[in-house]
């Protein structure tokens, strides 16, 4: 376990992502979201992060049933503020915004300091819980005056008062995470997506500035939305259909993989917990299968030439760390 920045809150290696048992892209039934939290239990994961966005809610309802079956202080659980939800009457799915359930509420983008009490107060309702133990900032990206301005003052007093015990920032981006480790005192960021096998943005600043500020990282996205988990044709990248240029590379990536007998997900996966910085990988599995796979996959050693032919080939820069090699 590894504690997130200065806070004495703590995290595994590899930790649940609870946007999947929210039905992203796809329905998920109660059973089988409760199925793929149980198998995440067994596998040994003891940190899941979850957030309102996901799934309208439901994320949240789930990963609290589910984890009431265990003492609270066996886990770690952090969830996300910016985001309120309000009931609507509108009909219809929510699937414009990734998630197949139906469109009971909409989303109300709110980075004020009364808008982020608000929001942990109705998380905590919905988890049925009476804490949780982080809370991020949920993509400020079109609102940073007011989330530097009022939400995070506001983590930072409900951190002080012993409400939550770490807080930061999550975002598919990193210029303004590079802000939030360089100019607040959070204690850790979810960067998701920009530090994988086929995007090593936070490798020039975020990085860097995390390690020099004793600031947490936890990545998500290691698979890029899936195109590092099974790359082909169709596959998503970013949210998105792959571009043809990102499929030929991961196309090359697994092609290397399967040739130092190993596998892309396995490396995709060791190559983002590699980083010094980086405290814990969190993964989106919506099946006890998924997470039975990841976890596999995350416990597997990957061959030492097949880092140094990525190296050697360009397909990773030179000063990406890569795994060391296991003591014989």
């Amino acid at each position: 376990m590894t504690a997130l920045g200065r806070s004495g809150v703590e995290v595994g290696p590899l930790a649940f992502g609870g946007a999947g048992i929210g039905g992203l892209y796809t329905e998920v039934s109660d059973e089988q979201a409760h199925e793929a939290i149980a198998a995440a239990w067994s596998a040994g994961m003891r940190y899941f992060d979850t957030a309102p966005h996901y799934g309208l809610g439901l994320s949240e309802r789930r990963l609290g049933a589910a984890l009431r079956e265990h003492p609270r202080g066996a886990y770690t659980l952090s969830t996300k503020v910016g985001r309120l939800l309000e009931p609507t009457d509108a009909g219809g799915d929510d699937l414009a915004n990734g998630f197949a359930v139906p469109a009971t509420h909409r989303r109300v983008w709110d980075f004020s300091a009364d808008g982020v009490r608000r929001s942990l107060e109705a998380s905590l309702e919905r988890l049925g819980l009476d804490r949780v133990d982080a809370v991020y900032l949920h993509d400020p990206d079109d609102h940073a005056e007011q989330a530097f301005r009022e939400a995070y003052p506001a983590l930072e007093k409900l951190r002080s008062e012993g409400v939550v015990g770490a807080i930061g920032a999550g975002m598919n981006q990193t210029a303004m995470l590079t802000r939030f480790v360089r100019d607040t005192d959070v204690d850790m960021v979810l960067c998701a997506g920009r530090y994988t096998l086929l995007d090593q943005q936070a490798l020039t600043e975020l990085l860097p500035a995390a390690q020099e500020r004793g600031t947490s990282v936890v990545v998500g996205g290691a698979f890029n939305s899936g195109l590092l988990a099974d790359p082909k044709p169709g596959a998503t990248y970013n949210y998105g259909r792959a571009p043809a240029e990102l499929l030929e590379r991961a196309l090359r990536l697994k092609a290397l993989a399967d040739r130092h007998g190993t596998t892309l997900r396995a490396a995709a996966l060791a190559f983002c917990a590699a980083h010094p910085a980086v405290a814990s990988v969190l993964v989106g599995t919506r099946s006890a299968d998924e997470v039975r796979d990841c976890a596999e996959q995350f416990a597997a050693p990957v061959p030492q030439e097949f880092w140094q032919e990525l190296h050697r080939t360009g397909l990773l820069p030179p000063k990406a760390p890569v795994p060391a090699e296991e003591p014989s």
